[in-house]
Formats: C-alpha cells, sequence, structure tokens
C-alpha cells in the first residue's frame, strides 16, 4: 500500500535550483511524485508555486522523502501548528526534537509564522510563548521562537519536535548575479582569477562598513608566518575589522613578531632563523604573561605593532578559543571550550561578511555557528580546508584556493586604495561604493 503527502513549494524555486534538487531527492530515495499545481513566475520579482503529491512504499521512507525536501524549503499542505514538548531537564531534550538547519526558519505557533531567531545549524528550537523581554532587550510583541545549543536547553523549555509547522527558506539566486557571492558559484578551484575576485570581496567589505555592518576575520598562524600579518593589521588600524576569531598560536606569533621580529622562530622577511629563535615563541608567551595580559603588554609598550596591538588600540572584539596543543597558554586564551564556543557564537551571530584565513579548526567552529545569509570569503592554500567548510550548506560563501601570504595584502591594497584618507588613516564614509 502506498503512502502519500502533499506539500507546497515557493519563491524563486526554478531560478535557484530548488525544484530540481526536490524532484532529485524524492526519486533517489526511492519515491515518486505527481505534480498537481505549478505556476511559474513570468517576470522579475515574480515567485513561482509548485504543489505536488510526494508517494512511497512505506511510511519510513515517506518521513525520509519528506525530511529532504523540507531542507530544501518544502512545507505540509494545511500545516498545523508546530509541536512543542517541554524539555524534561537541563540540557536534556525531547525525543525526535527538531534539529536546526543554517537557513533563515519560521514557526507556525497560534496560527502565525514566527522568524526564529539566532539561527545556527544543530540547535533546538525553542518557543516561549510569553517573553519578557522583545529581541533586543525592548517591550515583547507576541511569542518568540529562537535556537538553543543543546547545552543551554533549560527544564521547561518548550522544544519543536518533528518538523511539522516548521518552514526553511533556503537562500535563493540573487537576480542581480550576486557579484563574487553569487548563489552557489562558490565552488572550489585554484584557477579561479584570483585578482578579480579579491577585488570583488574588497568592494563587499567596503560595502558593508559603509553602511554599518560588521566585519569577522578568522584567522590561523599562518598569517603571520607567511608575511601577510601586516597587511590584516593595516586593514584593522583602518576600520575593516570588528572582530577577530583566532586561537592561542596566532595571537602568540604575532606578538612574537613585535617582540622579536621573528614568527616562530623565522625571520619573516629575511627567511633566517635567528641563533635562539626557537625560544622566542614561548619567550613570548612568558612576556606577556608577566605584563598581565595583550592589553597590558600594549600599555606598557612591550607590544608596539600587529595584529594583536591594532585589535587592543581599535577596540575589535577578540576571542581567542584555546586547544589542547596550546603552549603557555597567552593569559587572554579561553581554555573553557563551552566557554571559547559561546564566545564565538556571538560573535558570529553580529556578522555581516566573515573572512576565513587558513585555518580548518576555528573555519569549521565559527561556520557551525552561521546562518547561510551570511557572506562568507574561506581562503586556504589547501583545498580540503575550504571544501569542507563549503560543503557545510553555505549558499553565500566563496571559496578561495591560494596562497594567504598573498590574498591578504593584495586584500589590503584593494580595501584602501581606494578609500579616503585622514593622517594616514581610512575612513569609511557612508559615500563610499
Amino acid at each position: 500500500m502506498s503512502h502519500s503527502r502533499t506539500v507546497e513549494i515557493e519563491g524563486h524555486i526554478i531560478d535557484s535550483g530548488t525544484m530540481q534538487r526536490c524532484f532529485g531527492a524524492v526519486m533517489d530515495l526511492g519515491g515518486s511524485f505527481d505534480v498537481e499545481q505549478f505556476d511559474v513566475g513570468t517576470h522579475e520579482e515574480a515567485e513561482s508555486y509548485c504543489r505536488m503529491a510526494v508517494s512511497a512504499d512505506d511510511e519510513e521512507t515517506l518521513r525520509a522523502i519528506l525530511h529532504e525536501l523540507h531542507q530544501n524549503g518544502a512545507v505540509l499542505e494545511n500545516p498545523s501548528d508546530v509541536e512543542l514538548v517541554a524539555a524534561p531537564a537541563d540540557k536534556v531534550v525531547p525525543p525526535n526534537f527538531y534539529s536546526t538547519t543554517n537557513h533563515p526558519t519560521e514557526v507556525l505557533y497560534d496560527g502565525e509564522w514566527i522568524d526564529v531567531e539566532r539561527i545556527e545549524m544543530d540547535c533546538a528550537l525553542v518557543v516561549d510563548p510569553e517573553p519578557e523581554t522583545g529581541p533586543n532587550g525592548g517591550p515583547a510583541n507576541g511569542p518568540r521562537a529562537y535556537t538553543k545549543v543543546l547545552n543551554a536547553v533549560d527544564e521547561g523549555d518548550l522544544v519543536a519536535t518533528d518538523q511539522s509547522g516548521i518552514r526553511v527558506n533556503p537562500p535563493e539566486r540573487p537576480r542581480s548575479g550576486g557579484g563574487a557571492f553569487g548563489f552557489m558559484q562558490g565552488g572550489v578551484s585554484s584557477e579561479r582569477p584570483s585578482e578579480s575576485t579579491i577585488r570583488e570581496v574588497a568592494a563587499e567589505l567596503r560595502e558593508v562598513k559603509s553602511t554599518g555592518g560588521n566585519v569577522m576575520v578568522v584567522a590561523g598562524p599562518a598569517v603571520v608566518h607567511s608575511g601577510a600579518g601586516e597587511a590584516l593589521a593595516r586593514l584593522v588600524d583602518a576600520g575593516y575589522v570588528d572582530s577577530l576569531s583566532a586561537g592561542n598560536g596566532f595571537a602568540t606569533h604575532d606578538l612574537e613578531r613585535s617582540l622579536y621580529g621573528t614568527s616562530l622562530g623565522m625571520d619573516v622577511e629575511t627567511l633566517e632563523h635567528p641563533r635562539k629563535g626557537h625560544k622566542h615563541h614561548i619567550w613570548t608567551i612568558s612576556e606577556v604573561i608577566r605584563a598581565g595580559g595583550i592589553e597590558a603588554a600594549v600599555e606598557q609598550g612591550k607590544v608596539t605593532e600587529g595584529v594583536m596591538y591594532q585589535c587592543v588600540e581599535n577596540d575589535v572584539d577578540t576571542v581567542l578559543a584555546g586547544s589542547i596543543r596550546d603552549d603557555g597558554p597567552l593569559p587572554d586564551t579561553i581554555t573553557d571550550a563551552v566557554e571559547a564556543q559561546n564566545a564565538i557564537r556571538e560573535q558570529a551571530h553580529d556578522a555581516d561578511i566573515v573572512l576565513m584565513l587558513a585555518t580548518l579548526l576555528h573555519s569549521v567552529a565559527v561556520g557551525n555557528c552561521l546562518p547561510s545569509t551570511t557572506k562568507t570569503v574561506c581562503v586556504d592554500i589547501n583545498p580540503a580546508t575550504v571544501t569542507q567548510l563549503l560543503d557545510r550548506g553555505s549558499a553565500q560563501a566563496v571559496g578561495m584556493v591560494t596562497d594567504i601570504g598573498t590574498f591578504v595584502p593584495t586584500l589590503a591594497e584593494f580595501v584602501l586604495d581606494d578609500g579616503e584618507t585622514d593622517g594616514g588613516r581610512t575612513v569609511v564614509t557612508d559615500d563610499d561604493e
């Protein structure tokens, strides 16, 4: 006996390839479909609509198909309110809880669709029928829905189960083409014309800052070791970096460069290894600990240049997340993994564009916190790093396989040479284009 359900899909579903993916998912999972209605948008702003009956030989296969269709924005015909179950204890979610995607999401509650706040993947979805405050701390205006990581779930939280009453809205193809961030243009290729892509990324940075947006940088030690630290420091000083997420290694390399002129014992300019240069790394950590931290080392005049120096001088929100491999670590490094994750999450939720520079682990950590609508640039000499980041599902991501020591200085040149300067410092203005 065949099992069947009817689903609806609407939006720019042809341009964005949504229909192709939905048809393919049904057939790949062993089901069949019957298109009952298909209204095609006939001009640029018009959306399309499709209603189709999906069938499978058994209920389990049908559920798997409906799950895949749901990820692509399909909803059941005549959906019912979201199913909510109270969390039985702190950090414990009900069985069959709904695990979020990184796409913009809505829930149907009390007959109305509510936007889900702070969207990110692999979270529980919680509905608060009578919140004490609104999204920005102001007065509440009706029920709220938001994500919670599992370790933040409180006993009694009303957690969404299954996927009924939940609507996912994957990003659609930009009508303008989207430049470097065109829909699904990411891919991974070392043959992509690098200079033109970097120029488009530079233009995007300027656009974000001119409209008061937030730029987040995720950096690995190779940025400093490759000689690109000076260019990144220039971008920080010019106001093009609002938050920095990195590890103990990146900060230590950068501080070592200021204190001893080396990075991991090597002179970046001459590529020579000074006598006792191999000790500079641990000496740097010792000096910063003695000073009382990075900010104190800057205030005391011990650290006088570099990315961390500029972050202190320009009040850039900085999170250094520790790992089991860290030497020291620096006093500023967050060694509690959950605490570090929460700090990164706050940065990621505020970001309008994220630059991920030569770091696999930190890029994936930040990527897991980002909604699919946040523009993301991932740059690494290793294609596997870029591929893993793009595979997480960001539709608005650009992946570049190239030397970070070339990318960052070129980006800084394109960003800063087009800026208006005042006393040597780039000023971001509303008139910048």
